[in-house]
């Protein structure tokens, strides 16, 4: 009978017959007839798996947990399953108790058991409990590697999911499809081209490149790592696309700056007759707020109502963003009022950044004034220094330095800058006035003499980018350090003349260092593109793709 419950249209009629039958539990006297050994275990296995794999993954837990009451002892399958529903949802209380079930029940050692453990607790944000769990695997397979390397890429940690993989590799153990695709989205984070470019042609050996998944991933990995045309060649080799496909174009394009292409591509998926989803219209939306294109931006927002989609915090965040970057504030304001939903603090700190950047700072701190967000002890570090940076910028240094103790009180650390850059296949890393790569002696002297030629082209440090109260010299060495700076400055002295230099950073750039990027494109005859946290910026000769809209 487990055989024969293959959806959840069976798994919802089976779990209704156990309830009628058995009361609370599976009865081995029941009308279904559990009458050979593990019967009832393999049915309640069969329920659980339907659920875990349907758009109800809660409902395996609650079924499973009403079962530990009376009903058949769970074997290494249910485990799991029901570890893949704890995933899903992020349930890691839930996982935990299922792992020490499986302690419990001598089902540790069992490697699909361990393999589902490693995933759960790495979807679930615990990197380091999947550590020791993996550690303890005595002969991991590639389902073990990759959960591990996949549970690093989602803890934002790309870095380690490259060394991970450099691991696997030497242990022998090849890769499939699942591998290949979590690897790409550690490229495409970290910014390391050379590597993915590797991995693209080991896809390509063992014949994994035409998988849609993979194939989708390429595109994504070449786009963030700057390589637009190389994921627009890829993206038009593609035989049968669907829309993941579709839309990580779209958001590439859109991320490039690229606004009236990615809009071409998705009117190119209405007109196909495909259905766009959710993140298509966000990615679309990001590429009128890059471009400022407010008209277009309203268009495709009533897009949603066309195919039903019920506008989520990311499309309200995208039109806020578009409204008030395109000085629309008033707008951008009753926008944010309106909507259905409580707005997050990114699109308060939107609105405020919006309106500093105008000049309106009455308007800004208007708006701080009511979010009110100090008085709510959050703890997002964003807001604390969005907010103190707003009145170091209109000379308010007490206020700052209340803002700055209230941190401290709370223990909230800002977010350092953090810049990558890929040279020779290994991703080197760097912070603001960072001194501890084994070449700071000649990057600080590359530093010095990009601050030396950029000074003989007339570039003026902006020593208001430093909201800090210091004498105006400090703040300029502080903008000669920012992570950005050294990076290019690594790239300049570890490259060919002439070569391009890709940075990724995990901040959005300041204006300061925009200007200098710029003219250090222009003085040492390089194209240099920096990813930021909002989007590309292609230096050449003096200009930015960005057209100075960010």
């Amino acid at each position: 009978m487990a055989a024969e419950v293959s959806s959840l249209g069976h798994a919802l009629q089976l779990h209704a017959l156990i309830l009628k039958t058995g009361g609370d539990h599976l009865h081995p006297h029941s009308s279904l007839a559990f009458s050979h050994p593990g019967r009832s275990s393999a049915i309640a296995n069969a329920v659980v798996r339907c659920y875990a794999r349907s758009d109800r993954p809660r409902e395996a837990l609650l079924f499973f947990f009403h079962l530990q009451r009376s009903g058949p002892a769970p074997d290494p399958f249910a485990l799991t399953f029901l570890l893949s529903s704890c995933a899903r949802l992020r349930a890691a209380s839930e996982g935990r108790q299922i792992h020490a079930l499986s302690l419990k029940r001598g089902f540790s050692s069992n490697r699909r058991v361990q393999n589902s453990l490693i995933h759960m607790y790495s979807a679930c944000g615990f990197l380091d409990h999947a550590a020791e769990v993996f550690d303890r695997v005595p002969e991991r397979d590639v389902v073990s590697w990759t959960s591990m390397i996949n549970g690093a890429v989602e803890a934002n940690r790309p870095l380690r999911a490259l060394h991970l993989f450099d691991s696997m590799q030497r242990h022998g153990v090849e890769p499939n499809d699942a591998t290949i695709v979590a690897v790409l989205r550690a490229c495409a984070e970290a910014g390391a081209l050379g590597l993915g470019r590797r991995v693209h042609e080991m896809a390509v050996q063992a014949r994994l490149d035409s998988k849609p998944k993979v194939a989708t991933s390429l595109i994504d990995m070449y786009a963030k790592c700057g390589c637009i045309a190389s994921a627009e060649r890829l993206f038009e080799q593609m035989p049968n696309k669907d829309l993941f496909a579709w839309t990580a174009m779209i958001f590439g394009l859109a991320n490039h700056g690229r606004c009236e292409d990615a809009l071409r591509l998705f009117y190119q998926v209405v007109e196909d007759g495909m259905r766009p989803n959710d993140r298509t219209i966000t990615a679309v939306l990001s590429a009128c707020r890059n471009a400022g294109k407010v008209a277009e931006g309203y268009r495709i927002y009533n897009y949603m109502h066309r195919y039903e989609l019920r506008p989520r915090i990311q499309h309200y965040g995208c039109m806020v963003d578009l409204l008030a970057r395109a000085g629309h504030l008033d707008e951008a304001e009753g926008f944010l009022r309106r909507i259905p939903i409580e707005p997050d603090g990114i699109m308060w700190r939107t609105l405020i950044w919006a309106s500093k950047l105008h000049g309106k700072f009455d308007h800004a701190e208007r708006l701080m004034n009511e979010w009110k967000v100090l008085e709510k002890n959050s703890t997002e570090s964003e807001n604390f220094v969005l907010i103190g940076n707003m009145y170091a910028s209109i000379g308010k240094w007490e206020d700052k330095a209340n803002v700055r103790e209230l941190m401290l009180a709370n223990r909230i650390n800002k977010v350092p800058g953090c810049s990558r850059i890929e040279v020779n296949g290994i991703v080197h890393e760097f912070e603001a006035g960072d001194s501890g790569h084994p070449e700071s002696k000649r990057i600080y002297e590359k530093i010095n003499e990009m601050a030396e030629k950029l000074r003989l082209e007339g570039y003026t440090p902006k020593a208001s980018e430093v909201l800090l109260d210091m004498e105006d010299d400090e703040k300029i060495l502080q903008l000669h350090h920012h992570s950005e700076r050294l990076a290019v400055a690594f790239g300049l002295i570890s490259t060919n003349p002439g070569e391009k230099i890709l940075v990724v950073k995990n901040l959005r750039s300041c204006e300061d260092c925009h200007t200098a990027m710029k003219l250090i494109s222009k003085v040492y005859n390089r194209e240099i593109t920096i990813r930021d946290r909002i989007r590309f910026h292609h230096f050449v000769n003096g200009s930015c793709s960005c057209k100075d809209y960010w």
